[in-house]
């Protein structure tokens, strides 16, 4: 009797308290159940630009597993409508993304270019997909079972220092600008260029505070802490970084350190764990710097034979293959940024169709729900979990479209035509 009496309270307690019945796998599919992954870069746009000179015809964004070709080397395409849906990814920031070696006048166009490309990929697909420019469009599709999409520029050199041609792109329905790529623009310091005498110049400030009038987050993946600082000091509204991760766990200049990352709790902002290996593990980071080292010393030493440097080079890689990122090691850095930023303050932006090599257990985008299991499985709580998937990014876009209302009747900022 008594066995049965304490059994039935056992099953009362769990009753009670569903989360303790839970198991990791459980927690992370209620998680995402209730709030669905808002991720906050793929790249689809720029393979779409390399592939197929974004000729769409023929090309089927519901499956792109044939879309590699072996004997030249191309993987298959992270992204389609099949794996968004198994990986619960409700809402995406597509990028639109044009090469920083392009002269502005060309980056300006091939920017416009990619807007049209996106824009044409998701009328194909009513029923799954559906342009979004504000938050209540995305909550609206993510309940009604679509993938809310929206576009974000990856480098000011995409509005050719024009406030002008900043404001038509938000017209176009961009969301959000990554003040740099891998160059410095002539107003912004990159994080992988030549240090510049400041992050932002007097110009690159007025884009900060134009974008956030306007709505348009200001996204501070790829610049350098300089620039961090100065756009944090100007910014009224958050800010974002759309693909980054923790210097504490990996230290290329691209992530954020602990100090910009209290700066950026205080803004209000996010920061969004991408899965690009040297991003991931300090070890790759450390195999390609040495990689880099190898190759330059094989070409000193086999100067005007360079096919003894690439047999060098090959014989290297063979003797010290390329050590894996892993799904573990993402998650330690979303771990270390609830740490010192807390967990309102970050999401995911995984830079799928971006990058050329991937994380092991996050190969594409449908692997979001064994990220979620992991963090469940190291105590993460459902209600966090919420924040980290598209809590936390939807208050970012709310607070900025609230900013941006209160701004609405400030005269725009003005800089002088360049020709």
């Amino acid at each position: 009797m008594r066995s049965i009496t304490l059994a039935a309270t056992v099953l009362v307690i769990a009753l009670a308290h569903p989360a303790m019945a839970q198991t990791p796998e459980q927690t992370a599919a209620a998680a995402l159940k209730a709030a669905p992954v808002w991720d906050g870069h793929n790249d689809v746009p720029e393979q779409l630009r390399e592939r197929r000179k974004n000729v769409l015809s023929g090309f089927d964004f519901r499956d792109t597993l044939a879309t590699g070709d072996a004997t030249k080397g191309i993987g298959a395409m992270h992204t389609d409508l099949k794996r968004l849906r198994a990986g619960k990814v409700g809402a995406q920031f597509w990028s639109v993304y044009v090469s920083a070696g392009l002269s502005e006048p060309q980056a300006v166009q091939a920017t416009l270019e990619q807007i049209d490309v996106m824009k044409r990929i998701i009328a194909r697909y009513p029923a799954e997909m559906q342009f979004c420019t504000d938050s209540a469009c995305v909550d609206k599709a993510m309940k009604s079972g679509k993938v809310a999409s929206l576009l974000g520029m990856e480098g000011g050199h995409s509005i050719g220092g024009s406030l002008a041609v900043l404001r038509q792109m938000h017209a176009l329905g961009a969301r959000y600008m990554t003040l740099t790529h891998f160059k410095n623009l002539a107003w912004a310091e990159s994080a992988t260029d030549a240090p510049m005498a400041q992050g932002l110049t007097p110009f690159g400030k007025d884009v900060v505070r134009e974008m956030q009038r306007l709505g348009v987050l200001v996204d501070l993946s790829h610049v350098s802490e300089k620039t961090m600082i100065d756009a944090l000091d100007v910014a009224g509204a958050p800010v974002i970084f759309s693909h980054s991760g923790a210097q504490g766990i990996d230290g290329h200049p691209r992530n954020v350190s602990d100090r910009v990352l209290k700066r950026m709790a205080v803004n209000g902002g996010i920061v969004m764990v991408n899965t690009a290996p040297a991003y991931v593990s300090e070890t790759v980071r450390s195999w390609i710097a040495a990689r880099i080292g190898e190759e330059e010393r094989l070409k000193a030493i086999h100067i005007g034979n360079p096919d003894a440097a690439l047999a060098g080079r090959a014989a290297w890689i063979k003797a010290n293959p390329l050590p894996h990122a892993t799904l573990s090691q993402v998650a330690d850095h979303v771990d270390h940024l609830a740490r010192v930023a807390g967990f309102d303050h970050i999401g995911l932006g995984g830079d799928y169709d971006g990058i050329d090599t991937v994380v092991v257990g996050m190969e594409d985008v449908s692997t979001y729900p064994a990220l979620f299991t992991e963090l469940a499985r190291r105590g993460w709580s459902q209600s966090n979990l919420e924040k980290l998937s598209s809590g936390n990014m939807m208050r970012v876009m709310k607070a900025a479209e609230g900013y941006a209302a209160q701004h609405r009747r400030d005269a725009p900022l003005e800089n002088p035509t360049a020709f």
